[in-house]
C-alpha cells in the first residue's frame, strides 16, 4: 500500500531545524536529501522514504504489508519458513523502493520477532543475501525511546503534565510514561538525543497482537470471558512493574494523556469513526475517550471474524487480531487511567526518521585537480 505525499511535524515551540536543512539544499540549487526508515516488526514490513521540511519532514512514499513474521513462533521460538518467506517478499519490494530514490541515509531495523527468534540471526542473514538490506535488531529500550520520538507533536503539554505512550506490536508491547514538564522535549528534532528523552519509566512486555491471539485462540464461545481472560493476562504483566508508581500521584491527579500507536488501535480508530475507507488525515490525532473505545469494543465482540473483516478500517489481515490489541489497550487503561486518549498513526518509522535527519551523512570536501579544477565529489 503507498500512501500520498504528508508531511509530518515533531516541534512543539514553532521553531523549526529541520527547515535550515533544506534551506541550504535550496540555496546550492539541490534538491532536498531523502531519508528511509524501515522497521521489520512481528506483524508488519513498513516503510518510510521523507525530505525535510519546514514542520519536520515530508512523506514521499510509504509502504505497508502484513508479514505476521512471528506466526508459530509461540510454539518453539523459531520463525517459520512461510513467514520469513512472506517477509523476504516485501523486504525486497522497500530494497528496491529505496534504491530508485537514491536515499542519502537509511536506517533498517527489526523488533521482537528477530529479538527472541533462534534463529533470527539466521534470518537476517537471509535477508542481507537476498535483499542486500542490512538490518539493526534494536533493543527494547530503542524501541520504546522512538516511538516516543515519533509522537512528540501528540502530545498535549499545557493540558497534561505527564503522558503514557502505548506501542503495541506483533510480538511486544512497550509503555512508557513521559514526564511533559520536562525540557527535554525541546529540540529533538534538531538534534535527535534519546538520552534527553524525559522518560521516567518504560516496560517492554513480550505480549503483542499475534502472540497474544495465539495464546488466547478464539472459539467463538463466551466471547466477554475469551476477552476478558486477555485482559487480565496483560493486566497482571503490568501490576508486576513497579518502577512507574512513583508517577501514580500524577495520574491520579487527572492531568495526563495517553498516546496510543499501533495498527489495531488505529482500527478502532477508524471504526469509531464509521470510515469507509481509512483516512491516516482523520485518524492520527484523534482523540477518545475510555467509553469511545469500550463502545468500540462491544461492537466487535459482537461480530464474527467475517464480519470483522468486512469492516474496512479492519479487514481480512487483521481480523483476527484486532481484539488481542483491543485487550491490551483495555488493560493499560484500566491499570493506569487517563483523562483522554490520543490515536497515533506514527511512531517507530517516525522516531527513526528523526534520529537519520538530526544526524544527515556529511558530504565529503571536493578534491581539487593540478590547476585548480576541483575532482567530482565521492558519495558520502
Amino acid at each position: 500500500m503507498s500512501e500520498a505525499p504528508q508531511s509530518f511535524g515533531a516541534r512543539q515551540d514553532g521553531r523549526d531545524g529541520a527547515r535550515n536543512r533544506g534551506g541550504r539544499d535550496r540555496r546550492r540549487g539541490e534538491a532536498p536529501p531523502l531519508y528511509a526508515a524501515l522497521d521489520l516488526g512481528t506483524n508488519n514490513c513498513r516503510l518510510l522514504i521523507a525530505t525535510p521540511a519546514a514542520d519536520g519532514f515530508r512523506i514521499v512514499e510509504a509502504y505497508s504489508r502484513i508479514v505476521r513474521l512471528g506466526e508459530g513462533m509461540t510454539a518453539d521460538c523459531h520463525l517459520q519458513e512461510p513467514a520469513m518467506e512472506r517477509a523476504l517478499t516485501a523486504l525486497k519490494v522497500c530494497s528496491e523502493r529505496i534504491k530508485r530514490r537514491n536515499v542519502a541515509g537509511l536506517r533498517a531495523v527489526a523488533t521482537q520477532a528477530c529479538r527472541s527468534a533462534l534463529n533470527g540471526a539466521h534470518f537476517l542473514g537471509r535477508v542481507r543475501e537476498e535483499t542486500g538490506l542490512v538490518l539493526e535488531i534494536i533493543t527494547p529500550k530503542q524501541e520504546a525511546q522512538l516511538s516516543v520520538a515519533g509522537c512528540l507533536n501528540l502530545f498535549d503539554r499545557e493540558g497534561a503534565d505527564a503522558a503514557l505512550v502505548i506501542d503495541v506490536g506483533g510480538g511486544s508491547t512497550e509503555l512508557s510514561w513521559v514526564d511533559l514538564t520536562d525540557n527535554g522535549l525541546e529540540g529533538q528534532t534538531e538534534r535527535f538525543e534519546p538520552h534527553r528523552l524525559p522518560i521516567r519509566a518504560w516496560l517492554s512486555m513480550p505480549v503483542g497482537v499475534v502472540s497474544l491471539a495465539e495464546r488466547f485462540p478464539e472459539t467463538g464461545e463466551d466471547p466477554q470471558g475469551w476477552f476478558r481472560n486477555m485482559v487480565a493476562d496483560v493486566s497482571d504483566r503490568i501490576a508486576a512493574f513497579p518502577h512507574a508508581e512513583k508517577l501514580r500521584p500524577v495520574f491520579a491527579g487527572g492531568r495526563t494523556q495517553l498516546v496510543g500507536t499501533s495498527g489495531a488501535i488505529t482500527s478502532l480508530a477508524g471504526l469509531h469513526l464509521g470510515l469507509r475507507r481509512y483516512d491516516r488525515a482523520r485518524v492520527d490525532g484523534l482523540w477518545l475517550t475510555d467509553a469511545d473505545c469500550a463502545a468500540v469494543t462491544e461492537r466487535l465482540l459482537a461480530m464474527n471474524p467475517r464480519e470483522r473483516a468486512a469492516q474496512p478500517c479492519i479487514g481480512p489481515d487483521r481480523a483476527d487480531l484486532v481484539l488481542a490489541g483491543a485487550a491490551i489497550l483495555r488493560a493499560v487503561q484500566e491499570s493506569w487511567p487517563c483523562a483522554r486518549a490520543r490515536v497515533a498513526d506514527r511512531g517507530l518509522r517516525e522516531g527513526l526518521l528523526l534520529s537519520l535527519m538530526a544526524s544527515p551523512p556529511r558530504r565529503r570536501k571536493r578534491r581539487r585537480r593540478r590547476g585548480g579544477t576541483p575532482s567530482p565529489a565521492k558519495p558520502a
